[in-house]
């Protein structure tokens, strides 16, 4: 510990026994801590103390060069750094002995440990551990579990999930304050106190002694280390001296490990003051000690907080200059209450008690303050230690070892006192940090543990004044960063607003302070005190003004604005978390009628913040142009309580309402945010570019709305409901800057608005309105009915997964509300509303995720357009609700047009809100009303369907709500003389439907239509209903009326406003004064007004019957349904919901109007009886004219693109079905043909680049686009059915052994070491593992329109998925990714009708022909030496097919380079081909040519490049196996005479299919069919013969006996040759004449199968042997000669493919049981090619009988390859990954993946395992699957696909119960496999696919 103490203890002090040598110190040390024990044991020990005391002094010694070590490196360099690291480790080791009074450490560990009374777990963990929360057993929000306690606990069926720890937590298993009982973990449940015995004296006796010095030397390295120079000191300083103390503090971590008992000594020790008193005083001889408690003294003042030694002299300091005069005035009201809480200093007699808190002076009010901010005094090791923790900026190891104490009681309570105490000091070290979230992580992970503890909250908020030190410190943290608010009155406003691009809010650095507040404020007992206390309400609604008009937009008009501030999320972040947080906290305390005094409290004080406010900007009743503010947190709280207040407090609204002037007030900001988000989505504010957008959505997003619009439209119905309703109306429309438009007259001037804005703006206003009037979120509707009403909106917009269904859906944010996700009422509802559509796969491979789809009956019932609108972030969301809605509709034939948006009942409105169904029954609505109708009728520009839309769901929620029922039909007979002053009689709508208007008066621009006509005579002034209009266009001022003054000006509302009230019908209204200000108009004067009379004569129920006429396109379409069935007027059924369009809509309203009064539906039949007048013609104006001519040009521009699309599509069509024809090129040459038509000469292709088709020549070649990819498939077929499971143990680990690959590698080792190389390289395939596969599109191009497609490629910049440079491409076609282009060979159709002809030549003649063509070097059409382009092509399409695989894949010769390479490596590619179309075909051909591998193959053409270099080696014809195979050999001895040279490889050990490659590659090209089919009849016999040896060597010594017996009794019948019986016993007894079934004593068991041999099972086994052989001949014979397949059943698969090679003869009768001996046709006679071929193994077996029988027993029946078999759960898999080391750096990787081919563990992007830059998944895909690999990410459960250079997500298969994937396992919850899925992932895999279906492909420079 002490570099010093090295020097100590050899020598530097009195004591006799530091002078001992060396060896003797660890048994001397033993001996003193014994002596020392023994001494501190008697009653006297004042001695041993002392002594103690001077051995401790001497080995703690802290008088070494920390600081010299800390400041520079000289240290080190000097040789001490190794001294410092020996001292420390001695001076641990005393004090471990010391502990143990003299026995072993480990033991006194042990015995320590014993008495841990483990209630509780108390486990502390660091960010990104793997923890687990249960909300069934939670009580706090915050409650988590250890794995551990999590597995060993019983949560089955409860809501739990597992997550990744962002900040560290601690496990609560144990703690009743925080889960329930239930949920304790086996080891937690026993309360074990009881049984546990008590701790002896003398266990922990001497660590009483010890620790307080070693705690204090601790203290003093802090102080030592930590040099305050005059900037920050920098990280590395801090950090170099955390590293020296690494050791000391992980042996008190060490020590709180062993439980309980050494817990409660720790405790004594830290909090004891006396020990701290006496230790760090600084008085005394010790100058270091002196100098060490000058540091610390440094260091707080430093950190600006005072040491108060004397309070006389503090009581005088003026507040300390670093607060702002700002803060002390803030306060000095705002603390003043407060004076009653001063008073601990008298409590706090007794110094144990008091312990953290702090000495506090009697101050005036604004410095008490100060004493929260600056003020620390330190009492104990404790205080010190975290004051230090905080300076050091919360090092991880002291953070865990003040947490791991926490399980002690006593020790909790004196901790979170002294966190408490320590508030503002690590405010104002969080605001200094650079490292401000790492440090904010660590404070909440402290606090968390502390203050979510109900009980110990309340005992601290009660004695150390946690509430007022957490807002105090809160609002002083946010001061540091105040601005001006520019809002309303920029010159003289007084507002002060946080200013959200500051780091403080940017970084959210407040965070971890406000989230403590809000974690205090959930329990209830903390809540009320805050409730309780108006001094605090006070300071907090200050704090919250702070945000009140932050980040304040002003409307751009002139250019775009050059830089787009992104401090919106900062703004939105700042009120959700430190205004609305703290908000839904307080509210879920105010849920019962007891609570009415805080909301009281609450509202009271937000009213007085809000006049404050108004005052301070400067708001009179105008809210200034072209700005606005999204963030009202005064205005929210304000309404979120008091609709608590009403809602669950049946508290009386009016008396928490203020007077109408500041309801004036409130309702103007809220409603110009309402105005702007229609100006913001009409594109107005399109110049403050997208973030403005960004704004309008945030704040109606599911997150943010219930704290943001819904509160702000709340307050508007509640104004509203207040306010005068004409008052209120004509707010609406001012605000949304469309009163101009609201005129009879055709056109219009609008200053205010440009004319494009003009119908959007109309269709929000009245959006805004319908959305006013009918939302019941606060006014009546229950939670449940909530959540109904917002689940249905969000699944009637798209389907939706649970997961986001649970985000969409705004919960109430606080924790403890109840409607927690996934609670019960949650599942309920949704399962009432939605259907589950479990996840379906589309053939594209796209995945579909489960997902929930309403009911049928939702979309009859409940679908609520309304609802849809206010919770739709995108406005396309709208749009596809009522596509879906319309979908249903016509499916269900409910309704097949296009339907409007359905009109819906609502929820009966709260009697508290009564108020706001006036605005239905007003007059302004009603002449807007009318205007609208009239303007639609007539066809006025700037209306839409939706307009009307909106128009007619007012009226009919009027007419739904109407006040009262007509009382007396005959007072309202007068009307029209009572009224002849104004447009209607009165306010109720029932009876102002009917009151005819006649004319009006309008003033309109002197262009206008309506100025033309003259007015008729008998128009005056006082003419009935006319209008005159106000200087400004206004709508529709009427003379002498009481409401003339209905769209007034706003400058004369507050004068106005006593008026409007009282609502005096004398003239004095009419005075319009000019207006007082300009700055609104449009620039440029406006043109010349006259004023018009129009003739109207109709009204609204007139209008609607008219309307009625335009939509249905009929004359007196309306026909009054009372007339026929006067049921209807006396039991009406009208549904509660109504599908339909306008027409339904009109007729619905005219019903209802009926059915409220007689008088209506007497007029309404008066209107129908006069035959309706035609709707006046449309006088089109020159800009009219304008506008249509371009929307009949756009119509006719339409039509051609129409025109031109379809011609087109026709073309492609046609194209396509040449391309993809069933005889399309792609079997160019083995087209069918019937001799009837030898016309056809060439096969002809198209090229997709150049479009021209043509026949492929040498000189401008024609090729297929191909994909070629390395692939290791084959290698991964196994020979048992069951597949492999991936590990999820320790034991279960998989070995390679018995894989295709690794089979073939033996084997072909095994030849290289016995026999000649070049020979090997002939006897077998290569190509199991990294052999290439060649796939193709099946589209063609020529091979230069290829070359110039790929230069335009190369140039072009965007970015694609694919490299260039690779070669890679996209087919110009289908877009289907490829590398290459294989040419297509020139062959004429006729030739290959002619080669198909069956020859009658007898066997042998053909034998002789194959043996001269083969010797034919070269012998081609296409001759190789003159270079054509052809040739060219073939061989760069040779040299990709090489480079498309690693050289190790290709290389097996043991010369490097040899020709016999390639040759293997070529006839290899086909062989690869071959058997993996055989496995797409799933292993067999039973299913015959109808299989889509064979309709896109493009093996034809591979076969000729193939076939074209393969002439190029001829096979030595001494050494051709053709010659071994068709004539018997007579000097055999000579071979054997040759012993230096290696032999070559006996026939028998021959690969049969690789030789018929070899063969049919080695024949000039094309092949002709009876070549071929004398080819394989030959193999056969060789195949027929190696079966017929294996079976030799598996059976018993018997049973060879016998059959040699049998067999060679029927020798010499007639057919002997085709008799297996016969040719096994001959086979036998050849062998038996060499060593081959000799030592057999030794292998007997093994070798002996258990079955007993009968006739059926050897022809099953000689079947199965050969079958693997016909099939890839039958798919070779397929695609070279074009014939089809034969499908059949799996028994007869033998004998059909055999008859379809032609082996069986055509006479052969198919009665009798099948024998595959009657296939065989031999060449030369049986017994003596077969004699010679055991030959040579008897020759070989001679020197090596083991190998020689190993090699011939070949495994040729594989299974199909499939991937490893995965668990049902995933948590198996990431329980045992997670936490796997990987093998190289035994570290826990960062990103562990585990191989899902061969369940290798890997790290992805691990640094560790890199190998040259390659990093270890990237190695691993090309070794394991030559370039393609396939993880699974086990921390994300994301499976990943490596496919060469490029990599992609493919998606998880596995899913939670709601059929959703999890990624990076966000949502934590049980995920269970998709066989599905997997299914598809594996197909992709074997079949190659992965490139064409996986869309998003990326580079991963080898980083992954």
């Amino acid at each position: 510990m002490a570099a010093a103490a090295a020097a100590a203890a050899v020598g530097g002090s009195q004591s006799p026994q530091a002078e001992l040598p060396a060896p003797g110190l660890a048994l001397d040390k033993a001996a003193t801590a014994a002596h020392l024990k023994a001494a501190l044991s008697r009653p006297d020990n004042r001695a041993g103390a002392e002594e103690l005391q001077a051995l401790l002094e001497r080995v703690l010694s802290a008088e070494r060069p920390l600081a010299a070590a800390a400041d520079g490196e000289e240290a080190a360099a000097a040789g001490g750094g190794g001294g410092a690291g020996a001292a420390e480790e001695e001076a641990l080791e005393w004090c471990k002995c010391l502990l143990a009074g003299g026995g072993g450490y480990d033991e006194f560990c042990a015995a320590v440990r014993a008495y841990d009374p483990a209630a509780l777990c108390g486990l502390v963990w660091t960010a990104n551990f793997v923890a687990y929360r249960c909300r069934t057993c939670g009580i706090s929000p915050c409650m988590s579990l250890c794995a551990e306690c999590f597995h060993q606990g019983d949560h089955t069926g409860h809501d739990f999930n597992m997550f990744r720890s962002q900040a560290g937590g601690a496990c609560d298993c144990g703690d009743s304050n925080v889960m329930r009982e239930s949920g304790f973990c086996k080891r937690h449940q026993i309360k074990s106190s009881s049984n546990i015995p008590c701790v002896p004296k003398d266990l922990l006796m001497m660590s009483e002694f010890v620790l307080p010095r070693f705690i204090f030397c601790l203290i003093q390295y802090l102080r030592e280390g930590y040099n305050e120079p005059a900037d920050v000191p920098s990280e590395k300083d801090l950090n170099k001296v955390l590293q020296l103390l690494e050791p000391q503090i992980s042996f008190l971590e060490d020590l709180t490990k062993m439980g309980g008992a050494m817990r409660s000594v720790l405790t004594q020790v830290l909090t004891n003051q006396q020990n701290y008193k006496d230790l760090t005083s600084g008085l005394g001889e010790n100058a270091c000690a002196k100098k060490s408690h000058e540091k610390y003294l440094i260091a707080l003042k430093s950190s600006g907080l005072t040491y108060p030694e004397d309070k006389l002299v503090y009581g005088i300091q003026e507040p300390s200059a670093g607060t702002s005069t700002l803060a002390v005035q803030g306060f000095a009201g705002a603390t003043g209450t407060l004076g009653q809480l001063d008073s601990s200093d008298e409590e706090d007699q007794d110094g144990s008690q008091g312990l953290g808190k702090r000495k506090r002076v009697k101050l005036s009010s604004n410095t008490k303050d100060q004493s929260i901010m600056d003020v620390l005094k330190h009492k104990s090791f404790l205080e010190e230690l975290l004051f230090w923790t905080i300076k050091y900026e919360f090092p991880q190891k002291m953070v865990t070892f003040l947490l791991n104490m926490l399980p002690d009681q006593e020790y909790k309570v004196a901790f979170t006192k002294t966190f408490v105490q320590h508030y503002a000091f690590i405010m104002k070290t969080l605001k200094k940090s650079h490292e401000s979230d790492t440090m904010s992580n660590r404070i909440v992970h402290i606090s968390v543990q502390l203050f979510s503890n109900e009980e110990l909250a309340r005992q601290v908020t009660e004695e150390c004044q946690l509430l007022d030190i957490m807002v105090t410190v809160l609002l002083y943290m946010m001061e540091s960063c105040l601005i001006k608010s520019e809002l309303q009155d920029e010159e003289n406003s007084l507002h002060v607003v946080v200013n959200c691009g500051e780091a403080l809010l940017k970084n959210n650095t407040y965070w971890p302070l406000v989230s403590d507040f809000i974690n205090i404020l959930s329990h209830q007992s903390v809540a009320k005190r805050f409730l309780e206390d108006h001094g605090l309400l006070v300071t907090w609604m200050n704090f919250v003004s702070f945000f009140q008009g932050m980040n304040l937009n002003k409307r751009e008009l002139n250019e775009h604005v050059e830089f787009e501030s992104q401090t919106y999320y900062a703004a939105f972040a700042a009120e959700l978390e430190a205004c609305a947080q703290p908000m839904w906290g307080l509210l879920s305390h105010c849920k019962v009628r007891e609570t009415q005094e805080y909301t009281r409290n609450v509202v009271r004080y937000c009213l007085e913040a809000l006049q404050d406010w108004f005052d301070a900007i400067n708001f009179v009743d105008e809210p200034a142009p072209n700005q606005v503010t999204f963030h009202l947190p005064l205005h929210r709280y304000y309404a979120m309580f008091l609709s608590k207040a009403v809602k669950c407090q049946e508290l009386d609204l009016d008396s928490v309402l203020p007077d109408q002037e500041m309801l004036m007030k409130l309702m103007i900001h809220p409603l110009q945010i309402q105005a702007s988000l229609a100006e913001i989505h009409s594109n107005m504010w399109v110049r403050n570019g997208l973030q403005i957008k960004g704004q309008a959505m945030t704040y109606v997003q599911s997150h943010f709305c219930n704290s943001m619009i819904d509160p702000d439209i709340y307050l508007l119905q509640v104004c509203a409901s207040r306010l005068d309703p004409d008052y209120f109306i004509s707010s609406v429309f001012e605000r949304f800057k469309v009163v101009d438009l609201l005129t009879m007259a055709s056109q219009h001037q609008n200053t205010v608005l440009d004319a494009e804005h003009e119908r959007s703006m109309l269709e929000g206003a009245l959006t805004f309105l319908v959305i006013l009037l009918s939302l019941r979120l606060h006014l009546g509707m229950s939670d449940d009915e909530i959540l109904r009403a917002e689940m249905v909106a969000q699944l009637c917009m798209n389907d939706r997964t649970h997961s986001s269904l649970l985000d969409l859906i705004p919960e109430n944010p606080n924790p403890k509300s109840g409607i927690i996700p996934g609670s019960y009422s949650f599942e309920s509802v949704l399962s009432a509303v939605a259907d589950f559509k479990a996840p379906v796969f589309e053939p594209g491979g796209s995945m579909q995720q489960g997902m929930y789809t309403p009911k049928a009956e939702v979309w009859d019932q409940e679908f609520d357009p309304v609802m849809v609108i206010l919770r739709t972030v995108y406005r396309r969301d709208v749009q596809s609700a009522m596509d879906r809605y319309t979908a249903f509709l016509k499916q269900s034939g409910k309704f097949p047009g296009n339907p409007w948006p359905p009109y819906k009942k609502r929820t009966p409105l709260h009697p508290s809100y009564k108020g706001l169904m006036r605005l239905l029954h007003c007059k302004t609505l009603h002449i807007v009303l009318f205007t609208l109708l009239y303007k639609i009728l007539m066809d006025h520009q700037n209306l839409s369907e939706h307009v009307l839309c909106m128009v007619l769901y007012l009226i009919e929620l009027g007419l739904e709500n109407s006040a009262e029922e007509e009382s007396d039909e005959e007072a309202s007979v007068c009307g029209p003389e009572r009224c002849h002053d104004s447009w209607f009689p009165g306010s109720n709508l029932v009876s102002n439907m009917r009151h005819f208007i006649n004319y009006v008066r309008v003033r309109v621009p002197e262009t206008a239509p309506e100025v033309k006509r003259d007015s008729p005579a008998s128009t005056s002034s006082d003419s009935l209903g006319s209008l005159q209009s106000s200087r400004r266009p206004k709508v529709l001022q009427r003379e002498n009326s009481g409401t003339a003054q209905v769209f007034s000006l706003v400058a004369e509302r507050r004068k106005k406003f006593q008026e409007i009230i009282n609502r005096s019908s004398s003239e004095a209204n009419q005075v319009v004064r000019p207006k007082t200000s300009n700055k609104w108009s449009a620039p440029g004067s406006a043109p010349q007004l006259t004023t018009a009379i129009l003739e109207i004569k109709e009204s609204i129920l007139s209008l609607l019957i008219k309307l009625h006429h335009k939509l249905s396109g009929k004359q007196n379409s309306y026909y009054p349904p009372w007339l026929d069935d006067i049921e209807i007027l006396i039991q009406p059924e009208i549904p509660k919901y109504s599908h339909g369009d306008g027409i339904t809509a009109v007729e619905r309203i005219l019903l209802k109007a009926a059915l409220q009064s007689r008088m209506n539906k007497r007029i309404i039949e008066e209107i129908c009886r006069k035959v309706t007048p035609p709707v006046p013609p449309k006088k089109v104006t020159a800009a009219e004219k304008k506008t249509l001519d371009k929307e009949e040009r756009r119509q006719k521009a339409r039509e051609r693109q129409q025109k031109l699309l379809a011609e087109f599509a026709s073309r492609q069509k046609s194209f396509m079905e040449t391309a993809m024809d069933v005889d399309s090129p792609e079997n160019d040459i083995p087209m069918e043909i019937t001799a009837a038509e030898p016309q056809i000469s060439e096969a002809v292709y198209d090229c997709v680049i150049c479009g021209q088709s043509g026949p492929s020549s040498e000189d401008r070649p024609t090729g297929l686009v191909v994909l070629l990819q390395a692939s290791s498939v084959l290698g991964q077929c196994r020979d048992n059915i069951e597949p492999k499971k991936l590990p999820i143990t320790e034991e279960e680990q998989i070995y390679p052994w018995d894989t295709c690959a690794a089979v073939h590698d033996v084997r072909l080792s095994l030849l290289q070491r016995y026999f000649k190389d070049s020979s090997c390289l002939l006897a077998v395939s290569i190509g199991w593992e990294g052999g290439v596969y060649v796939q193709t599109c099946g589209h063609t191009l020529h091979i230069d329109c290829h070359k110039s497609y790929m230069e335009s490629l190369r140039n072009d910049q965007v970015l694609q998925g694919f490299s260039v440079d690779k070669g890679e491409f996209t087919c110009p076609l289908c877009r289907q990714f490829a590398n290459s282009v294989l040419p297509c060979y020139p062959g004429s159709n006729v030739e290959n009708n002619l080669w198909q002809r069956p020859s009658n030549k007898n066997i042998q003649d053909l034998i002789k022909e194959v043996e001269e063509l083969q010797g034919r070097p070269g012998a081609f059409p296409v001759s190789i030496s003159s270079e054509t382009n052809l040739s060219k092509e073939m061989e760069s399409v040779m040299k990709d097919i090489k480079n498309t695989t690693q050289k190790k894949y290709r290389d097996y010769s043991k010369t490097p380079g040899s020709p016999d390479n390639d040759f293997l490596f070529m006839y290899s590619v086909a062989r690869t081909n071959l058997e993996l179309e055989l496995i797409h075909r799933g292993g067999n051909l039973c299913s015959g040519g109808a299989s889509t591998a064979g309709k896109r193959s493009c093996l034809n053409q591979l076969f000729h490049v193939l076939a074209l270099h393969m002439r190029l080696y001829s096979i030595d014809s001494e050494y051709n196996p053709w010659r071994k195979l068709t004539q018997l050999v007579e000097e055999v001895n000579s071979q054997l005479g040759n012993e230096e040279q290696q032999p070559e490889v006996p026939i028998l050990y021959h690969d049969v299919t690789s030789l018929l490659l070899i063969q049919i590659l080695m024949m000039p090209q094309p092949l002709r069919k009876d070549h071929f089919t004398c080819i394989v009849k030959v193999l056969f016999t060789l195949l027929y013969t190696q079966a017929l040896v294996a079976l030799s060597v598996k059976c018993s010594e018997e049973d060879r006996s016998a059959w040699k017996h049998t067999g060679a009794l029927k020798k010499n019948t007639c057919d002997a040759e085709k008799s297996h019986e016969v040719l096994l016993s001959f086979v036998i007894s050849e062998l038996s004449k060499g060593k081959l079934y000799h030592e057999e004593g030794t292998q007997e068991c093994a070798m002996v199968s258990p079955i007993a041999w009968s006739p059926e099972s050897m022809e099953k086994y000689l079947q199965d042997f050969c079958l693997p052989f016909l099939r890839i001949t039958s798919l070779l014979q397929h695609h070279l000669f074009g014939e089809d397949l034969p499908s059949c059943q799996e028994e007869e698969e033998f004998s059909v493919l055999s008859s379809c090679l032609g082996l069986l003869p055509t006479f052969y009768q198919t009665e009798h049981p099948f024998i595959s001996a009657s296939c065989l046709d031999w060449p030369v006679p049986a017994f003596d090619i077969i004699s010679q071929w055991c030959f040579e193994i008897n020759g070989f077996t001679e020197r090596h009988a083991e190998q020689g029988k190993a090699l011939l027993i070949q495994e040729s029946r594989w299974k199909l390859p499939h991937l490893l078999q995965l668990p049902e759960n995933y948590n198996t898999i990431f329980q045992y990954y997670h936490r796997k080391t990987c093998s190289v750096c035994t570290k826990v990787p960062k990103d562990p993946a585990v191989c899902l081919v061969c369940g290798t563990f890997v790290c992805l992007k691990g640094l560790c395992c890199k190998q040259q830059s390659y990093c270890e998944c990237v190695l691993h895909s090309q070794n394991c699957g030559a370039g393609t690999g396939i993880f699974l990410l086990i921390n994300a459960s994301v499976i990943i696909i490596i496919r060469g250079h490029r990599f992609c997500l493919w998606g998880s298969v596995y899913l939670d119960a709601h059929g959703e994937e999890d990624r990076d396992l966000r949502r934590g919850k049980p995920l269970y496999i998709c066989k599905e899925r997997y299914k598809v992932l594996e197909q992709q895999w074997i079949s190659h696919t992965f490139d064409h279906i996986n869309k998003r492909w990326g580079p991963h420079y080898n980083g992954l």
